[in-house]
């Protein structure tokens, strides 16, 4: 359990989480998950980083539980604190940073493929915030970066979720492909990507993130102010506490 880096190629860092058992990372998995995308990036040898998740699905978000067992507001913090420095990490990796997802993408995982540069899914990959059923907000910042501003919207605030074949339509997904496929078909983008100059693919990194119309970092600290609001009033718990007991 944690996260693990490996080598499955020239070039390739492969950084897998393995939270089970859906995925969902306490506050330490954030920040190990932002460790090591981080370090991924700085390795010279690196030229792309392949992020992926072992189990039936690429990410839950946020540990409920773990937020349900804390007193005052430290989990929250921490949590807010933690996916902040991981979406960050992928955003800011130095070398382009691809994304392969299997199952749910739920909450943070949703911070996390929408800060990638590139997404690859299985044919049962599903993409929601299901937020305001668990008591919380934020990152549609990310969302936002997949679907258009609309459907953003409807998304957010039904808590439905989205296909990796709808994303693919709008383009936010590059390919689908059946489950058994998924991991070839991140490690071939990645492969391709990685042939590239090492030195020139981390310019063209940090050129496409100079011109991105979104300050992503400042967008989503903006709600995580309402986020903490929500803590601070009662009515987080309020939802929070509903999880897990829907008839």
């Amino acid at each position: 359990m944690g996260v693990s880096t490996t080598c499955p190629g020239s070039g390739i860092r492969l950084v897998t989480a393995d939270y089970p058992p859906v995925n969902a990372l306490p506050v330490k998995g954030w920040y190990a998950l932002a460790d090591a995308v981080r370090a991924a990036g700085r390795d010279p040898e690196a030229r792309c980083v392949v992020l992926a998740a072992s189990g039936r699905g690429f990410n839950a978000g946020v540990d409920i539980k773990e937020m349900q067992r804390a007193s005052g507001h430290e989990a929250l913090l921490g949590a807010n604190r933690g996916c902040s420095e991981a979406f960050a990490a992928v955003y800011e990796c130095e070398v382009p940073v691809v994304a392969a997802v299997q199952g749910f993408c739920l909450g943070g995982g949703i911070g996390l493929v929408g800060n990638a540069d590139a997404i690859v899914a299985s044919e049962d990959a599903t993409f929601g915030l299901p937020e305001l059923d668990r008591g919380a907000l934020g990152a549609a910042t990310h969302l936002s970066r997949l679907v258009p501003q609309h459907l953003m919207r409807t998304l957010y605030y039904t808590s439905r979720t989205a296909t990796a074949a709808e994303l693919h339509a709008h383009g936010s997904v590059w390919r689908v492909v059946p489950r058994t496929e998924l991991m070839d078909a991140a490690l071939a983008l990645a492969a391709e990507i990685a042939r590239k100059d090492g030195s020139l693919i981390r310019l063209a990194k940090a050129a496409i993130n100079g011109i991105d119309p979104v300050d992503v970092r400042r967008s989503y600290r903006f709600e995580q102010g309402f986020t903490f609001e929500a803590g601070l009033s009662g009515v987080a718990g309020r939802v929070r506490d509903t999880f897990g007991k829907e008839a």
